[in-house]
C-alpha cells in the first residue's frame, strides 16, 4: 500500500470515529494546560486530572505559583511521578514567566521550551491545543502507533524524526487533531502490551497486523 493511500485511509477512520478527539487533561487556561502537561511527563491523564483542582485553587496563576515555595508545593503533587524535579520545574517555569513573559503563557515553541519542565513534546502540545498550530508532539503512544501502522519508516528512530515524516505527510490543517487521533489510539486499543488488534478499524493498512496475521 502506498504511503498517500495508508494517510488518506487513517483520516477517514479517525474523521468518522473520532472527529472531535482532543487531550484528557482538564484545564481552564494555557497556564493550567502547561502546569498539567508538565505533570503528565511519565505520569497518566487520569493522576493528574486527579491532582490538579486542588494544585490550581492553591495556585491559580504564574503569579500565585511563582511566589510558591517547595514545601508549598511538593505535598500537593507528591502522587505524581518525580515530584521533587517537577515541583522545581514547576515553580522556576512559573517565576520565567512572570520575569519574561509578564505572566502570560508564550505560544511559540522555540519560546516555551525556554521554560524549565518543558521540552520540545511539551511545547508542541501546548501550542497545538491552545492555537491548533500545525505542531506533532511525539510520545510514547504516537512512537508507538506510527511505526505499527506504516505511517513512518523504520529509520525513525528518534521522536524528532517521527514527528518530521508525520508533519510532512498529514494535511497541515489536520495535525493538530491528528495527534490526538495517535495517542488516544495507542492508550486504548494499540496499546504497548497486548494491542487490541481485533478491536482496531485500521487492519487493513496496520503493517504490525499484517506481519501478526502472517504468522499465525
Amino acid at each position: 500500500m502506498r504511503k498517500k493511500e495508508r494517510y488518506q485511509k487513517l483520516i477517514a477512520y479517525f474523521s468518522l470515529h473520532a472527529p472531535d478527539a482532543e487531550t484528557e487533561l482538564l484545564y481552564d487556561n494555557p497556564f493550567q494546560l502547561l502546569v498539567a502537561v508538565i505533570l503528565s511527563a511519565q505520569c497518566t491523564d487520569k493522576r493528574v486530572n486527579q491532582t490538579t483542582p486542588a494544585l490550581f485553587e492553591r495556585f491559580p496563576d504564574a503569579q500565585t505559583l511563582s511566589e510558591a515555595s517547595f514545601d508549598d508545593l511538593f505535598p500537593l503533587i507528591k502522587s505524581i511521578s518525580y515530584p521533587n524535579n517537577k515541583t522545581k520545574h514547576l515553580i522556576g517555569m512559573a517565576q520565567k514567566l512572570i520575569r519574561e513573559f509578564k505572566g502570560n503563557v508564550p505560544l511559540t515553541v522555540d519560546e516555551l521550551v525556554t521554560l524549565p519542565g518543558v521540552g520540545r513534546k511539551t511545547a508542541n502540545v501546548i501550542t497545538s491545543v491552545i492555537d491548533a498550530q500545525p505542531n506533532m508532539a511525539v510520545d510514547t503512544h504516537v512512537y508507538r502507533v506510527s511505526h505499527r501502522l506504516g505511517l513512518v519508516p523504520s529509520s525513525a528512530t528518534t521522536p524528532l524524526a517521527v514527528e518530521k515524516a508525520l508533519v510532512k505527510e498529514f494535511p497541515e490543517a489536520m495535525i493538530h487533531k491528528a495527534h490526538h487521533w495517535l495517542i488516544l489510539h495507542g492508550r486504548y486499543v494499540c496499546t504497548a502490551r497486548n494491542p487490541k488488534c481485533g478491536d482496531c478499524g485500521l487492519q487493513s493498512i496496520c503493517t504490525f497486523y499484517s506481519k501478526k496475521k502472517g504468522t499465525q
